[in-house]
């Protein structure tokens, strides 16, 4: 298990400049928490929770502020107050943590690539999770990136997409969410991976396609590279991660090339979710809905021939509202 960091060197620097990004990358991991959709000007209990939990990683899957403006200043004040948000620093002192974004803490609801100081945010997104300069996510446009967790036989790859960056006006014949070097990326990350689980973070759902609101299925185009490229490449012990929805469920889409189904865990609102949610269709859905603030937890049990991959959505009490296990071969 990776050792949480000793809180005594969390009161050396006022600026909270301690930030605990990844630092064990050869234990294999025990236990994730994810989560997304957190205001940073509303109350934050949910670390005390999680914190509970004694996540080995942490992964933001996007809204991790709200910036909502095209004025720098103002999407970085944000980022800082959400960095030295009293319950906020204690956990991330305490546990390592990585992510992606989405719309909010990127620019503003709904923002494309258009979004003008995309640069600018990027590079706030990269400060607020510590991610080092040496990293290669600092090279490139975009905030994507991965990283490998464990020893041989005990991988697991945490893949960080960017639906924000280099996409397009959805809906169109030719609309695009990843751009061409981000898929040469993926692509090449892929084939190269030797993990025997593979977590793919998406701000936006990568499954549900029924509903109105942002989705991959808006992309058809880029949705059906991905999972081709999943299928052709038979990567294995795929879980997908994603936020956005201010709601908590699991989908599943059986693939009959593939030994397990496509399973995504959706787990949104850490601060504020949607409460008078009515509904909607999802016929890939397992369980019930979960509408109230919540986050998740996945679970790794290694054996010599398996690993059993156990996904959980947990409420502001830490009670399981919804949860499934996965066996995948080693």
């Amino acid at each position: 298990m990776i050792t949480p960091r000793c809180l005594i060197l969390a009161v050396v620097l006022s600026s909270g400049a301690l930030a605990y990004y990844p630092n064990d990358f050869d234990s294999p991991l025990q236990s994730i928490a994810i989560g997304s959709c957190n205001r940073e000007g509303l109350p934050q209990p949910m670390w005390e929770v999680i914190t509970a939990n004694t996540p080995d990683l942490w992964i933001w899957m996007g809204d991790n502020v709200y910036g909502d403006s095209k004025d720098p200043a103002i999407v970085q004040r944000k980022y800082h107050q959400q960095f030295n948000q009293e319950n906020y620093t204690a956990f991330r002192e305490a546990f390592p943590v990585i992510g992606t974004w989405d719309d909010h803490d990127y620019g503003f609801n709904n923002a494309d690539g258009s979004y003008p100081i995309k640069a600018q945010t990027r590079d706030m997104a990269l400060e607020f999770m510590e991610v080092p300069k040496t990293d290669p996510r600092w090279s490139r446009e975009g905030l994507y990136g991965s990283y490998t967790f464990g020893p041989d036989g005990r991988k697991v790859m945490v893949v960080l997409l960017d639906c924000r960056y280099f996409s397009t006006k959805p809906k169109k014949e030719d609309s695009d969410l990843l751009g061409s070097e981000q898929q040469a990326w993926l692509k090449k990350t892929l084939s190269e991976s030797d993990a025997q689980v593979h977590l793919i973070v998406s701000g936006i759902q990568i499954l549900s396609e029924e509903h109105n609101y942002e989705k991959w299925a808006n992309y058809p185009a880029s949705r059906e590279w991905f999972l081709n490229l999943l299928a052709d490449q038979q990567v294995p012990g795929v879980v997908f991660l994603s936020g956005d929805r201010h709601i908590h469920e699991i989908s599943q889409l059986e693939v009959p090339e593939r030994e397990l189904p496509l399973t995504e865990i959706t787990s949104s609102g850490l601060t504020h979710s949607w409460e008078s949610f009515r509904g909607e269709p999802n016929n890939k859905r397992v369980g019930e809905v979960y509408t109230g603030k919540g986050f998740g937890m996945l679970h790794f049990d290694w054996t010599e021939d398996t690993v059993q991959v156990s996904a959980e959505i947990r409420n502001i009490e830490n009670a399981v509202v919804n949860s499934i296990s996965l066996t995948v071969s080693l």
